[in-house]
């Protein structure tokens, strides 16, 4: 997959502005992974079609915020004869799931999420200017450095959720372009702070 191309497709579905377009061929892993579906308010369509006794409250989430939760297969309920039955109006956070973030950010799936686990292993990415080189290792420097550095962060800010975990290195990679880590006290919990501060409403 080309760098730059994905990067680019999949920031505007973080922003809601598109969807990630994944080659999942005959990959059904994240709809049979016992996720928790996050169901938002403006998910309208999702919601008409998925049988209210299915969602549940979001917890730490206001009114109108759901969790669609998942059988005793580990299957989504809207997953049918081998296939996602709302995939037309399917929710948000489905839109927004693109396993290939494991790959760029050099993370790795739950092993117990064996389908997931075993499809990120064959995403190859091109990463071939030097400015790509650069971003991605950007990328792959905040991914260590909330590992790392984890116990710093207010308590809950980073996700247990790997997925989660990847999509936030992600969104704070900015901060590691073209920055020299020399792992003082004071540069660490200048950092550490300057991300919770920064980028707080983005989780």
């Amino acid at each position: 997959m080309n760098f730059s191309n994905w990067l680019s497709e999949f920031e505007e579905a973080l922003e809601g502005r598109g969807d990630c377009n994944v080659p999942c061929e005959d990959c059904v892993g994240c709809c049979t992974s016992s996720y928790f579906v996050h169901i938002k308010p403006t998910d309208k369509e999702s919601i008409k079609r998925i049988p209210p006794e299915l969602m549940f409250a979001a917890p730490g989430l206001p009114e109108g915020h759901y969790v669609l939760g998942y059988d005793d297969k580990g299957h989504c309920p809207m997953f049918r004869v081998g296939k996602c039955s709302i995939y037309e109006y399917r929710p948000e956070t489905c839109r927004q799931y693109d396993c290939r973030v494991f790959a760029v950010t050099g993370t790795k799936p739950e092993s117990d999420r064996k389908e997931i686990f075993f499809k990120s292993e064959t995403w190859q990415i091109d990463v071939s200017s030097s400015l790509e080189k650069k971003v991605i290792e950007a990328i792959r420097t905040s991914a260590r450095f909330l590992k790392k550095y984890n116990h710093l962060f207010p308590k809950g800010y980073i996700p247990s959720n790997h997925y989660q975990q990847a999509v936030l290195s992600l969104r704070i990679h900015a901060e590691f372009v073209d920055s020299v880590l020399e792992d003082t006290e004071e540069q660490i919990s200048n950092l550490v702070n300057l991300i919770v501060s920064k980028y707080t409403h983005q989780r």
